[in-house]
């Protein structure tokens, strides 16, 4: 769900929210720390994931403002007890950084690239894994 969404119709958005948390979806807000940031949003809208941006990401191991960044946000999810997703991780070095970080999910052409839905499961097994969650 991207922050744009939630500021158009803030009301409606929680409505919509929390009708989906009470099915089990999982949320996350997607591109955190670009746009329409709100702290506010944090405690207002029922949230899994903060999803950081790839612009953070992309430097994360060499210029330590965009590491001093994540390593904010990744405090502040943690303290809200909710996950953190990392997009964009294209290198070995910024999965290792964020590792230390305690990133929670990690996603990015690092881990492979996108693919049609039906080809999903045997994608994911090649990493000796189940798919049991998609994030988009």
């Amino acid at each position: 769900m991207t922050e744009s969404l939630l500021v158009e119709n803030t009301q409606g958005a929680i409505s919509i929210m929390t009708r989906l948390k009470k099915l089990g979806v999982t949320l996350s807000i997607d591109d955190f720390g670009t746009g329409y940031s709100s702290l506010g949003y944090l405690r207002r809208f029922p949230i899994d994931f903060l999803k950081v941006d790839r612009s953070f990401i992309r430097d994360v191991d060499k210029n330590p403002k965009d590491a001093a960044i994540v390593r904010a946000i990744s405090a502040l999810a943690r303290s809200l007890g909710i996950g953190f997703v990392a997009e964009g991780v294209e290198e070995v070095g910024q999965a290792e950084y964020l590792g230390t970080c305690d990133c929670s999910e990690r996603q990015g052409y690092l881990f492979g690239r996108p693919v049609p839905a039906e080809e999903l499961p045997e994608a994911v097994s090649r990493f000796g894994m189940q798919a049991t969650r998609v994030t988009a």
